[in-house]
């Protein structure tokens, strides 16, 4: 029942960590007069038995135990009725562990001060009439669909529903292998993850395999923005060793696009652990906490990504580059525009006009 807890998933909850700090004092903000929010809830469709093999928290655990002693704890002021937490479990052992691993780390939850929620049964039957049943709608909802690679939540009514209930986001794990799979074995699961048959098609047995899941990636990707949300962060958990993890994410505010890369940055990439682009090639990344490397050289993924879109958009000013890096890549922010442009700039593979000073209304094109 119990299972290692492997490096990338390790990584993964570390990135949860960081952005669920930023969020919970974000959505239980007070207002003048009351709350920003009259109600949060976080929802764990896949929530496992709540510990692995070697004695590490599950999400269950460790997601409860850092709202409830957060730092920002008083200013939240927690009450049953403003905040609930989801945990769905489909298999009937892992449901019963987690249920014994909540209480015996937290006691009785219902003596908490937050609502928490333990349901058998199966998250893509189950999450909207949960939702429903404890009036999570026109309220904040964070989504994490982290099946262990298999993406089998459809994308309508379960998806698009979330994506279009205000201030909402979702998180989305799997393996591309999941993909190929089904492709062959049951297409129809593929028709209810894409939102139906025309929008996807199975992939180029020609392609290499990298190529092959930066497809789907991508394709699911559009998904995301066909349920509604006006952004979606695609990327890769790369663990110092083993297999990666690939995350999708959608949300409808810039600032949680801002608030997730923060994240990124935050996690310690001790043991090699990174965060990288799918769509880059031939690049690899220097690492999660590092610009420059050791010898002052930029980050060969950082400088990929941008020639890539100045061969999609021939003319571009450093302000809309920016606004490029931060909404569609992985994890470069605004801010990595003008160190990429100057470094482009200088081994002589874009031009800037003006020719001087490089400003936000600088157009850059490649030389």
């Amino acid at each position: 029942m119990l299972w290692k807890l492997e490096p990338a998933t390790a990584a993964k909850h570390g990135l949860y960590r960081r952005y669920l700090d930023a969020w919970w004092p974000i959505m239980l903000q007070p207002a003048q007069g009351g709350y920003r929010q009259r109600r949060v809830t976080y929802l764990d469709a896949f929530a496992g038995p709540g510990r692995y093999l070697g004695g590490e928290d599950g999400s269950p655990l460790f997601v409860l135990d850092r709202l409830l002693h957060h730092t920002a704890v008083e200013r939240m002021q927690l009450a049953r009725e403003r905040v609930r937490l989801i945990f769905i479990e489909k298999d009937r052992a892992r449901f019963e562990h987690l249920s014994k691993e909540l209480v015996a780390r937290f006691g009785g939850l219902d003596a908490l001060p937050v609502t928490v929620i333990v349901r058998h049964g199966d998250a893509a039957r189950l999450t909207l009439p949960l939702l429903s049943e404890f009036d999570a709608w026109s309220h904040p909802i964070m989504a994490i669909f982290d099946s262990w690679g298999n993406v089998n939540v459809p994308l309508s009514p379960v998806v698009t529903r979330i994506a279009r209930n205000q201030s909402s986001e979702v998180v989305v794990t799997f393996g591309p292998n999941w993909f190929s799979r089904r492709e062959g074995e049951n297409p129809d699961e593929l028709d209810d993850v894409f939102g139906g048959p025309q929008f996807w098609r199975p992939s180029d047995p020609s392609q290499a395999t990298d190529e092959r899941w930066r497809t789907w990636l991508e394709t699911y990707r559009a998904a995301l923005r066909r349920a509604g949300f006006a952004y979606q962060l695609q990327f890769m958990v790369v663990p110092g060793s083993g297999q990666p993890l690939f995350l999708v994410f959608g949300t409808n505010h810039k600032s949680g696009v801002g608030a997730m890369k923060d994240a990124m940055w935050s996690v310690d990439g001790a043991g090699g652990m990174r965060f990288r682009d799918p769509r880059v090639k031939g690049a690899v990344p220097i690492g999660q906490m590092d610009l420059f490397d050791s010898q002052g050289v930029v980050d060969p993924e950082l400088l990929e990504l941008v020639h890539q879109h100045l061969e999609d958009k021939p003319l571009t000013t450093l302000a809309e580059l920016g606004e490029w890096l931060l909404l569609e890549t992985a994890r470069w922010r605004s801010m990595h525009a003008s160190i990429a442009v100057q470094h482009l700039r200088d081994e002589g593979q874009v031009m800037i006009e003006p020719p001087r000073r490089i400003t936000r209304a600088s157009t850059i094109r490649l030389a």
